[in-house]
């Protein structure tokens, strides 16, 4: 089976070939024969019931400095192409939400993975609270007294915007700490939307668990261990990436969740454990391939194509 493949991703230029996730998924692609074209996600169009990209055909190789060819430009419709991969990085924005209405249009019948319109109705912080059971105490508000509250009760607290991403914007908060107000203030002028208030997880200092899942099974793990003195377990702020393995908890929280992304379309997610709870669903542009790959010696690509093989084979509907 060969397939008609688009990428919809940021700059190739900015590719770290040892870490990026989409640099391996394209390899495996090409590897499968599948003919491969990028675009930016500004250069997709909607003009007469068609979605357009001005797209260039992408041959990608694992040559630091020299990893990617792309030929002239065209502009193509996108109903053409076999599978669409949604994958620029966040923040989740309307420049994002825009987009995942756009590609609607032309999903299932052009497979897009992830689902758009289940991607948009799945933000990161947001569609974790419907696992409540699975995840740590948290608040959603823009009410500074309920907030303050919150702190009052939890005493050890992170805040966090609700459309972040990378840890940007994450502040662990103690009992005694006199920065609430100020940070609120921030917050507040900062951003239109919710905060989030959820009780700190001291267990996050050994480490935040990525767990990557395909079509809703659990397919491998990296720890992500924060460097000292700093609360975000992001790679890269500076934390560490070492091998992992699923604890008993952590499967039962895969089971948990896993039916609903598979019945939602959302084929390649990343979640994030830390000790027992479950904190984020990642579906925009999930990472972590790399660093699974290299600790548990597989090939993480070859099963997600598998999914996305097997999704296009058996067609909309």
């Amino acid at each position: 089976m060969s397939l008609a493949v688009a990428i919809q991703m940021d700059p190739m230029e900015a590719v770290d070939i040892d870490a990026d996730s989409t640099f391996v998924l394209a390899l495996e692609a090409q590897a499968r024969g599948h003919g491969l074209y990028h675009y930016l996600p500004n250069e997709l169009s909607l003009q007469g019931g068609r979605v357009l990209a001005r797209v260039r055909p992408l041959e990608v190789r694992r040559v630091a400095g020299d990893h990617f060819t792309l030929g002239e430009p065209a502009l193509m419709d996108l109903a053409t192409m076999d599978v669409v991969l949604m994958r620029q990085d966040p923040p989740f924005d309307m420049s994002y939400i825009t987009a995942t209405h756009l590609l609607e249009q032309i999903h299932p019948e052009t497979l897009v993975v992830n689902d758009p319109a289940q991607v948009r109705n799945a933000p990161e912080k947001l569609f974790v609270t419907q696992f409540d059971d699975v995840m740590p105490a948290t608040l959603i508000s823009a009410d500074r007294a309920l907030i303050r509250a919150f702190r009052d009760k939890h005493k050890d607290i992170v805040l966090k915007p609700l459309f972040g991403n990378g840890g940007a914007g994450v502040f662990h908060l103690g009992p005694d700490d006199e920065n609430i107000n100020a940070l609120l203030e921030m917050f507040t002028e900062l951003y239109r939307e919710p905060i989030i208030a959820q009780r700190y997880l001291p267990q996050v200092r050994e480490g935040d668990k990525r767990i990557i899942l395909i079509d809703g099974e659990p397919a491998g793990a990296v720890s992500r261990i924060p460097p000292a003195g700093e609360a975000r377990a992001n790679l890269h702020v500076g934390a560490r990436a070492e091998p992992a393995k699923l604890t008993a908890r952590e499967r039962d929280i895969c089971a948990a969740i896993g039916p609903t992304l598979s019945e939602r379309g959302l084929i390649f997610v990343g979640i994030d454990v830390i000790g027992e709870y479950l904190t984020e669903i990642n579906v925009t542009s999930p990472t972590g391939i790399q660093e699974i790959n290299r600790f548990d010696n597989t090939k993480l690509e070859v099963p997600i194509w598998d999914a996305i093989e097997r999704r296009h084979r058996a067609g909309p509907g």
